[in-house]
């Protein structure tokens, strides 16, 4: 219930000049991706910069045209009021549609770049073979998936703002300049100020922001396990230390947000006082150009006014820098994904159809990953790749210890047959399985069927002919008939006739009958109305409709009554007809069933033959299979002498 051995979190890059000109790179990227959206977003913006400054300069109009004229005659007239009223509605219906554009068109720009990411990295997980799935804690690909797709596109929102502040600026500067150069000039002293100060707040903040981020990945990875294994916690009685682990990681996060908060509250204060303290300076200097007769009184109102709107649109820039450490940290973590290697070769062949398939392993290898660590996060070649400006798999590294699986494995199964794997836990049963399915492919060896080596066939063409049956059934929230289907609307998709035959072979068809609803019974998250027996019995029912040449089951019946598996089995072997079954068995009534048994310890084949042949020279056989009569006899005998004590 941890994280995969050695698999460590992705580092937060520094707060350098490098973040910025790599968030800088990844921003372009989403904006080549959505310049439509965007493009209208920034023209809303530009348009409630211009509005913002007109303001400034509408006061000073009233001021100047209607209110020093009032206050000397004593009164003012209709017209005037109805001068001050048009001319700062005007700027305000400009300003507030400005507002909306801006804040919509953003909205939409930053969301379906979220949307798009989310997509892409979905795509991503279901084209990784599962050998790069081994060594990826399901947790953090949740993470990846949600709150680092976030995290890369957060940004989007105040950026349409910083850039039309930028826009205020210039206009605002002009303005400033033209009314009276002195005056301006204490402007441009306040501004580089303020940016400075934006600056500092950025680069302590960053370190802060991406711790955060992380924490918030690792709380989604904790969470995901939790949900997961509840099964375990509640059977072990370990919901006490469930919760604290939790609440370690959350408090954690707690803890890194509240230091986020503090710097906030330490740098918000500083910052949003330099235009005030300008405002104060530009006023007290204004004052003395008026009594000096060299300004007028709406000019100064129109430079004080100017300092004062300026002062909140300016803080986007500081939030656009914030974001920037986050954007990169999340887009690292996505790239990782988007960029990972593992991709599985497929050619242009294909396989038959018709007939009970001949599979074949040849000095077949395997070993797992037992670490992954990832080196260059926030690469590079990350961000060329995001820009599309570079070789998606270039530059990915990584250092990783293997476990050896499977060695050497040489394993015919002839078309038709029903052969039994055999073995101690651990001994590489499932893992051989999984690649005469072409679930993962060999490190080295060549797995065939029909003769054809399965790396040169289409993609598709193995789950067309060939159906896996696991121990761990996974069920939809969906009805037993779709759970059995597994197909959309079409020609195709198997008529209620052939759902039921496929229930009577897997010996469902009796309990399915007995549900409220028949086939239309919605079987809840993961079949959660239904006992285990009865969700491995619906996936042997999924796995038969499919009319494989080829059905692999993984002790798929290890949850299933002993004499209804009898049944199942029997019921397997008369509709075995064109099917070749490959069956991992531990009870002998299985392996009794089999045409050919296949002991395998530590990866290898140790013995093959018939269960006669194997009980009288392999020894690990031999105790494997009647370890269960030994412990009854064990226990037989000891109660007799009980008995007679």
């Amino acid at each position: 219930m941890t994280s995969a051995p050695g698999t460590r979190p992705l580092r937060p890059p520094a707060p350098t000049p490098a973040v910025l000109r790599r968030g800088l790179r990844v921003i372009w990227t989403g904006i080549k991706q959505q310049r439509g959206w965007f493009s209208v977003a920034v023209c809303g913006s530009v348009l409630w910069a211009g509005a913002t400054v007109a303001t400034a300069w509408g006061i000073g109009y009233v001021t100047d045209g209607v209110v020093t004229p009032a206050v000397a005659a004593g009164k003012v007239s209709a017209g005037g009021l109805w001068t001050i009223f048009l001319v700062l509605a005007g700027i305000l219906v400009v300003n507030v549609l400005g507002v909306i554009l801006r804040r919509v068109y953003a909205t939409v720009a930053g969301f379906n770049l979220q949307a798009a990411y989310r997509r892409r990295v979905t795509r991503q997980y279901l084209r990784l073979p599962l050998s790069w799935h081994h060594s990826h804690p399901s947790g953090q690909l949740l993470s990846n998936a949600h709150s680092d797709v976030e995290a890369t596109w957060q940004v989007f929102n105040p950026l349409p703002m910083a850039i039309g502040v930028l826009v205020m600026l210039v206009i605002a500067g002009t303005q400033m300049v033209l009314i009276d150069p002195f005056l301006a000039l204490i402007g441009f002293l306040v501004f580089p100020g303020l940016f400075a100060a934006n600056l500092v707040f950025q680069r302590v903040m960053a370190p802060k922001i991406t711790q955060a981020q992380q924490l918030r990945a690792e709380v989604a990875e904790v969470a995901h396990e939790s949900f997961e294994a509840g099964l375990v916690v509640k059977a072990m009685g370990r919901e006490e230390e469930e919760a604290d682990r939790f609440r370690r990681v959350t408090n954690d996060l707690r803890d890194s947000l509240i230091q986020v908060g503090r710097t906030r509250g330490t740098f918000e204060p500083v910052i949003e006082a330099i235009p005030t303290v300008g405002t104060l300076a530009v006023l007290a200097v204004g004052t003395a150009q008026v009594r000096a007769g060299h300004l007028s009184a709406a000019e100064v109102v129109q430079i004080a006014y100017l300092f004062s709107i300026l002062a909140f649109p300016v803080r986007s820039l500081g939030w656009v820098l914030a974001e920037l450490p986050r954007t990169v940290v999340g887009f690292s973590r996505v790239d990782a994904v988007l960029r990972a290697r593992g991709s599985m070769e497929y050619g242009t062949g294909e396989l038959g159809r018709e007939g009970a398939a001949h599979s074949r392993t040849e000095a077949v290898d395997y070993a797992y990953e037992d670490r992954v660590e990832h080196t260059v996060l926030g690469s590079e070649e990350a961000i060329a790749e995001a820009a599309g400006e570079h070789d998606p798999y270039a530059g990915t590294q990584g250092t990783s210890e293997r476990t050896p699986a499977i060695r050497g494995v040489t394993l015919d199964i002839p078309a038709g047959s029903t052969t039994a794997l055999v073995g101690p836990t651990g001994s590489g049963k499932s893992t051989l399985t999984n690649l005469v399915l072409r679930l993962i492919d060999p490190d080295s060896g060549t797995v065939r069927l029909d003769g054809i080596d399965l790396r040169t066939v289409r993609q598709g063409e193995v789950p067309a002919v060939a159906t896996l049956v696991a121990q761990q059934t996974f069920m939809f929230d969906d009805t037993v008939r779709d759970n059995v289907v597994l197909t959309g609307d079409g020609a195709d998709r198997p008529d209620d006739q052939q759902v039921w035959s496929a229930l009577r072979i897997a010996q469902a068809d009796q309990f399915v009958s007995a549900l409220p609803e028949g086939l239309d019974t919605v079987v809840g998250e993961r079949g959660g109305s239904l006992s285990g027996g009865q969700r491995q019995r619906i996936a042997l029912a999924r796995a038969i409709i499919r009319h494989p040449r080829l059905l692999v089951l993984d002790d798929a019946t290890s949850a299933v009554d002993p004499a209804v598996e009898q049944d199942i089995l029997g019921g397997l072997r008369e509709a075995s007809d064109g099917m070749t079954v490959l069956v991992v068995a531990y009870r002998m009534a299985t392996i009794m069933l089999a045409d050919h048994i296949v002991y395998l310890e530590r990866g290898r084949i140790r013995d093959q033959g018939s269960h006669e042949e194997l009980l009288g020279r392999c020894q690990g056989y031999a105790d494997l299979v009647t370890a269960y009569a030994r412990e009854a006899a064990q226990r037989a005998a000891v109660a007799a002498k009980e008995e007679k004590a």
